[in-house]
């Protein structure tokens, strides 16, 4: 078994859990961390570092996250280590309140180029036009804004 970052991590992107492990298996994105199956020795340390509480044991993911296993794992083998803690995300204290956060991963490794808005800046997908949920800041939109 492995340990399985799932969707509360993205836009937020805490490091607390990095320093903790022993065997470097976390992996970082532009705007979410993931944990390689092949180095996790399942020892469950990070688990409680996690100040958004994304990570899981693979038998504990949510249902509605399954598909999270496989990515982590995919996603594992093209992304760069990460070993030490690093500032979070900007807004990640605002962003750790929002849920369905899925279209909102940014797929690129962290040594990509681009920025660490969202899918694809470029062509406005999560660019000013809000379409990724956020205001012309970055910041999330609560219920009821325009």
């Amino acid at each position: 078994m492995t340990h399985v970052v799932g969707e509360a991590c993205i836009k937020c992107k805490y490091t607390d859990c990095v320093d903790v492990c022993p065997v470097d298996a976390f992996r970082e994105g532009k705007n979410m961390l993931v944990i390689d199956p092949d180095e996790c020795i399942d020892c469950g340390v990070c688990i409680p570092e996690c100040p958004v509480e994304a990570i899981h044991t693979e038998e504990d993911v949510p249902q509605s996250q399954l598909d999270y296993i496989a990515l982590n794992a995919e996603l594992a083998r093209h992304w760069p280590t990460i070993t030490k803690t690093k500032a979070a995300l900007p807004d990640a204290q605002s962003w750790a309140k929002v849920d369905d956060k899925r279209e909102l991963l940014d797929r690129r490794g962290q040594n990509e180029p681009g920025g660490a808005g969202g899918r694809d800046e470029a062509n406005g997908a999560n660019g000013a036009d809000g379409a990724d949920g956020a205001d012309e800041a970055g910041a999330p939109r609560t219920a009821g804004a325009a």
